[in-house]
């Protein structure tokens, strides 16, 4: 009986002990802390990015979101992902006039490009998000877009043991849900950063080769007789994050800021763009009316229409417009290709994971 009982014992703690193996071997909830890293200069008139208490950024995170940015399984047919509307060898921006959902709809506006958002505060044309986590959110339900269902998504990621482990590691959850996927994919958005232009090499880094003559004549045009910078801030980010009325249309069609506020002092306001790769992002306008550089350029210099509703402060100052020559422009569309950052336009670390 005695026998009996010892064996019983070791029996036992064989079984703990392999128990407790087993339990170690299993996944373990232990997020690196990441961080996006800028240049000095980025930092000087930035600061740090600033992340959302609720969302820190941890390697597991972005790692997860990025995945989830080339999830086609997010759409209602499992067709389209966050990539197939904003592709990276153009700025993560849709070269179509018109992204197309997945029911052959096109959409209204111009897809926005995800360049810098991590230091935005409003985001779509008509800014009615302010938060990535927000803006992550509204294409998976938009019925022009991916027309799916946050209860949908979330069931068919759960039944993937993959992302069941990946959202375990990332945020220590067993049951997925839409607002850890929008979180994963907010994380790995504030990672797409672009500071590494020829221009940001010439300007802030002192390489005085880095522009050829054209380009810095274009850049003097920018910041002065262009009045482009009054905008489109040198502030590393070529954007102020403000909504502003530019001329477009004296009865414009497109309500934008004015959908969001109800404020009929907000007709016609639209997020101004970063210029950041803004060569690679064509075509331009929230409506996508312009298809080049070029022609952008010539409009600010001959077709802003003053009598449009709301128009900006820093419009009317053009009267009947910048009268930039022929060669005043051509520089000025010099300058903005020096914008952009092939090593953004490729980085792997931004593409699909294989």
């Amino acid at each position: 009986m005695k026998k009996i009982k010892i064996v019983a014992c070791i029996v036992a703690v064989i079984a703990a002990i392999h128990a407790c193996k087993k339990k170690s071997e299993g996944p373990v909830y232990n997020p690196t802390a990441a961080k996006v890293e800028v240049p000095t200069y980025v930092k000087a008139y930035l600061g740090e990015m600033q992340h959302p208490a609720d969302n820190p950024l941890t390697a597991e995170g972005v790692e997860l979101g990025r995945k989830l940015f080339y999830e086609k399984m997010l759409s209602n047919d499992n067709s389209i992902s966050c990539a197939s509307c904003h592709k990276q060898e153009f700025g993560f921006d849709d070269p179509a006039p018109f992204s197309k959902g997945t029911n052959g709809t096109l959409g209204g506006r111009n897809a926005m490009a995800i360049i810098n958002l991590g230091y935005n505060t409003g985001f779509f044309w008509d800014g009615r998000r302010n938060t990535l986590e927000g803006q992550a959110h509204d294409p998976v339900t938009n019925p022009v877009e991916m027309a799916n269902t946050w209860p949908e998504v979330t069931k068919r990621l759960q039944n993937s043991s993959e992302y069941r482990l990946l959202f375990f590691k990332a945020f220590g959850i067993t049951v997925i849900d839409s607002n850890h996927v929008v979180k994963a994919i907010a994380q790995f958005e504030r990672t797409m950063i672009s500071f590494d232009s020829r221009f940001d090499r010439y300007y802030y880094m002192g390489d005085s080769s880095a522009l050829n003559s054209k380009e810095k004549s274009g850049l003097a045009i920018f910041t002065g007789k262009g009045m482009c910078n009054d905008c489109h801030r040198m502030n590393t980010l070529f954007t102020d994050n403000e909504f502003r009325n530019n001329g477009l249309d004296v009865d414009p069609k497109d309500a934008g800021l004015m959908q969001f506020t109800g404020l009929a002092t907000d007709r016609g306001k639209f997020k101004v763009p970063t210029l950041r790769n803004i060569f690679e992002t064509a075509p331009y306008m929230h409506d996508s009316r312009f298809k080049t550089l070029e022609q952008v350029v010539s409009y600010y210099s001959s077709g802003v229409q003053q009598t449009s509703p709301n128009i900006d402060e820093h419009m009317p100052p053009f009267g009947a417009g910048l009268a930039l020559t022929t060669q005043e422009q051509a520089d000025l569309v010099a300058f903005l290709k020096a914008l952009s950052d092939p090593a953004f336009l490729t980085n792997t670390a931004f593409s699909e994971p294989k």
